[in-house]
This record gives C-alpha cells, sequence and structure tokens, in this order.
C-alpha cells in the first residue's frame, strides 16, 4: 500500500470513530469525513453492493481527489470501508477521476477510471486526463503497472486531451470489455466514444457513438450506456446548458437519450433526449445491473455549478442520491425509490377523499422530516379545474420548502426560498408535464437535508438539498380550487433491517 493511501485511511479511520458532531441524513449516503461527490464503481461484487465515489478526505471543499468506499446488503444501509484509491502515480498525481467498475472472468474486480495531472505549460491551468485500470477482491486494489491504459495519443482525431474522462465499461456476451468515455472534440463540442478489449488492459479504439454537434452544453461528462426494456439509453451529464425550453434548464443538466444504435455504422440513433432530473441537485448519475435484473441509478444531489456556494459547517459535505429502479414507459424513462426502501417505511398515516378548497390544511399525522410520502390530486370537477396547488414541506413558520402546480399550464416548480444561497436561480426549477388528465401521482421522500420528489410513476423528477433547521417538520397543503387529495405516509426508520 502507498503512502499516500495509508494516510487516508488513517485520517479517515480516526475520524470515523469519532463521536458525530452533527445530524446527517439517514438514507442517503455521506463520506465518513470531507467533500464527496460523483459516484464511481457502482457495481455488483462477491455478494455486496459496492459503491466507490470522488472523495478528498482533508477538507469539506472539493480537492485531491480519492475513491471512497463503501458496500452494503439492499443499497440503503451502507458500511464505510478504506478508501480503494488514492492519487500518487505520475499518471494520477493531481486526482483520481470517475470511473467504473466490472467484475473479471477470473472473479477480481476491475476499477477503470480518469487520471488527472496538471498541464504546468497551458495557460488555462488544465489536465492532462488519461484511462486507467485498478485490479482489487473488494477490500484492495492495485494499479496497473501498464497505466495508462488509454491516452492522448489513443484519442481519435480532433479529440481534447484536457476533455478525455469517464470511462463506463460493461461485458459484451462474447466476453469482450466495452467501455464508453466522454470525448471533447473541436467541430461537436463533445462526443461519447467506445474502445475494447480483450483482458481490461489492453484498450482499443472503436467507434463514436453519439455526438453532441453543440446542441446540449459545451462539454459531456460522466456518459453511461445500457439496454433497457424496448430501448437502448445513454446518459450523459452536460455542462454549460443555455436555458431553451422548460425541458431544459441553464447550468449543467443530467440528460437521457433514448433510442437504437445502428448495427451498421454503430451510431447511436435518437428517438428523444430528456432532462434527467429537474430539481437543483442531481449530477453524474451512474446505474448498475443487480442481480435480480433490475437497472438502478443513483447521483451525487448536488450541481457542480453551485457546490462550492454552499457553506459547509459539518464535518462532512455531499451525499448520494437513494438508489432508483429505471423502466422505460411511453417513450419516457421512469425512475423511482428502490423497493427495498419499504422495508424501513412504519407508522402509517393515511387520508381519503380529502376536499381541499381555497384554503391551506394541515392534516393531523401528516409531518415530519424523515418521511416517505404517497399523494394523489385529483380534480374535483374536472370542468372547472383549480388553478393553482402547493404542498409546503420542511416547514416551520413563515420557512418552508415547496412544490406548486398550475394544471392550466402543466407547470411544475419546486422551491426552497429561504436557503442560504442568495440566487434563486439556484433555489428554484421549473418544468412542465407532459400531460394532465386531471390526476397528479406524487411520491416524496425527505431526509435530513434532502427531497426527492417522483411524480406520475417516476416521468419527471425534482431532487434538491434542503439546508433548513431538521425540527422544520410541517406538511400542508392549499389550493385555489376544489380538489381532492389522497394522502399516505409513512416514518422511515433507519433501524429496522
Amino acid at each position: 500500500m502507498s503512502e499516500v493511501l495509508r494516510k487516508a485511511r488513517e485520517y479517515e479511520e480516526k475520524h470515523r470513530k469519532e463521536p458525530p458532531a452533527e445530524i446527517r441524513p439517514k438514507f442517503h449516503f455521506t463520506a465518513p469525513v470531507g467533500w464527496l461527490n460523483d459516484p464511481n464503481g457502482f457495481s455488483w461484487y462477491q455478494d455486496r453492493y459496492h459503491l466507490f465515489y470522488q472523495y478528498h478526505p482533508y477538507g469539506t471543499k472539493w480537492g485531491s481527489v480519492h475513491w471512497g468506499h463503501a458496500v452494503s446488503s439492499d443499497l440503503i444501509q451502507w458500511e464505510h470501508v478504506p478508501a480503494a484509491m488514492a492519487p500518487e502515480d505520475d499518471y494520477d498525481r493531481d486526482g483520481c477521476f470517475s470511473g467504473s467498475a466490472i467484475t473479471m472472468k477470473d472473479g477480481s474486480h476491475l476499477l477503470m477510471y480518469t487520471g488527472f495531472v496538471y498541464d504546468e505549460s497551458d495557460p488555462k491551468h488544465r489536465g492532462i486526463q488519461t484511462q486507467n485500470i485498478a485490479i482489487g477482491d473488494g477490500s484492495n486494489y492495485r494499479k496497473c503497472t501498464s497505466n495508462p491504459v488509454l491516452s492522448v495519443d489513443d484519442i481519435p482525431g480532433g479529440g481534447d486531451p484536457y476533455d478525455f474522462r469517464d470511462p463506463k465499461v460493461w461485458m459484451d456476451h462474447d466476453g469482450i470489455l466495452n467501455a464508453v468515455i466522454a470525448s471533447g472534440e473541436e467541430m461537436s463540442g463533445a462526443r461519447i466514444i467506445v474502445f475494447r478489449s480483450n483482458d481490461g488492459v489492453h484498450w482499443k479504439y472503436s467507434h463514436v457513438l453519439l455526438e453532441n454537434r453543440y446542441r446540449f452544453g459545451r462539454m459531456w461528462e460522466c456518459p453511461d450506456y445500457f439496454p433497457l426494456d424496448d430501448a437502448e439509453v445513454i446518459l450523459v451529464n452536460a455542462m454549460d446548458m443555455e436555458e431553451a425550453s422548460p425541458e431544459f434548464h441553464s447550468g449543467n443538466n443530467g440528460l437521457y437519450f433514448l433510442g437504437r444504435t445502428d448495427p451498421d455504422s454503430k451510431r447511436f440513433l435518437e428517438s428523444s433526449v430528456h432532462t434527467l432530473d429537474h430539481g437543483m441537485d442531481f449530477y453524474a448519475g451512474q446505474t448498475m445491473l443487480a442481480p435480480d435484473g433490475r437497472r438502478i441509478l443513483i447521483g451525487w444531489m448536488q450541481n457542480p455549478g453551485t457546490a462550492s456556494e454552499h457553506e459547509t459547517v459539518h464535518s462532512y459535505f455531499g451525499q448520494m442520491s437513494i438508489p432508483r429502479e429505471l423502466h422505460i414507459e411511453k417513450g419516457r424513462l421512469l425512475q423511482m425509490p428502490i423497493r427495498e426502501l419499504e422495508s424501513y417505511r412504519t407508522c402509517a398515516v393515511e387520508h381519503r377523499n380529502v376536499t381541499l378548497c381555497s384554503e391551506k390544511k394541515k392534516l393531523d399525522g401528516v409531518s415530519g422530516r424523515i418521511l416517505d410520502m404517497e399523494l394523489i390530486i385529483r380534480c374535483r370537477d374536472f370542468k372547472r379545474p383549480f388553478n393553482h396547488f402547493e404542498m409546503r414541506f420542511a416547514q416551520h413558520g413563515d420557512r418552508f420548502a415547496a412544490l406548486t402546480f398550475s394544471p392550466v399550464s402543466r407547470s411544475l416548480r419546486v422551491s426552497r426560498p429561504f436557503s442560504p444561497e442568495t440566487s434563486m436561480k439556484l433555489n428554484e426549477r421549473e418544468t412542465v408535464l407532459p400531460k394532465w388528465d386531471g390526476m397528479l401521482q406524487i411520491r416524496m421522500i425527505l431526509d435530513e437535508g434532502s427531497a426527492e420528489l417522483f411524480l406520475n410513476g417516476g416521468e419527471t423528477v425534482f431532487s434538491m438539498t434542503l439546508e433548513t433547521d431538521p425540527k422544520a417538520d410541517n406538511i400542508t397543503f392549499v389550493s385555489d380550487g376544489d380538489l381532492i387529495l389522497d394522502v399516505k405516509t409513512y416514518k422511515l426508520d433507519s433501524t429496522l433491517r
């Protein structure tokens, strides 16, 4: 073990044993100490789920990027295990950036990641990015002596050595390894390219899968590519987008493309593209295939454009989303919390056929800050629909977060107006429902410091962090016209394992 990795492991072990000085999320993964961002190496190996992540153990601001590591039996309760990798070699001395993991034929666990080294000759102080391998047994990982396995010389014509990152690897039925990698390129801005390997060490360029052509942002990051139901899916994270419609907000967006790969050209033929999560805080999503065949997504509940603006008072910063099960239905990607979360439900409270009419209403027993809530809104008279509905949560006095819905325009908005950020662009997001048939279904997961809202079976999703007092736990409903509510809530208890 290197001295750099040993030091990181000793540091996180020391701080893990210290009494916690803060309230942490109960159902959203956080690092034992320090800074956390992108999920990496999300995989199933040796009968456990593994989650690696971008990690700076020595501070709560982005810094020297290690790979943290945790394991779980159910994707809800995670056990911290010693850090897997540290920046220490000529090819990654300034950061072990994002990547993925796969089980090899010989039973070893292969990590493929981007190494980062600042180019001192570059006036913009950018970094050279290469692809590297580490192989291990689920606890300890050894970097390959052949690293980097892909470097500047392997990028096809027009590629940018400063934007060449985030390999997502999978194995074909014939045992060949494939990796999609995000690559900057002068003519298209960004593209997803494919490399192949027989052994995980020797890689060759295969083809361009998808090009941006300057449609969605400046550069793409953290690509993913997988079959799902009756289609194929590409995930990308587009940087520096301009707001073009209610579908795509300005800044950094997680996007999903649905389509098919042409067997002759090997190009991905898009049928549609949508925002993955419309909230303020979801980025760098990565999927894995669970042993039971479910495609599961997890993401960083922050945004690279705004994360540095948060004031940090805890010993850690950053959290992951609740893992989500993915499906495709009627040309849309559906995301819902993994079913394992339901094992932690307790203390059910239900109200049916509640009439809401031009007043604010608080329902008995409907409150909490660690909560799983199911809500259905129905028009009382579809010929005379209400114009405005609002659900306030994480509420104490005049401080709250909110979901608002206007059926005439089909507009949905989430907001956190009392968050410490000063720009409302950071504190609200709005989109438009694909359709409105007189009923809206909402599933909301509340935890210490976050809210995730899944609408109409996960067709539209909002994720956001909440930097408000954990005691702010009231939930109220208000409308300017007649509607009917069905509400069911459950407390979530992390001890029910």
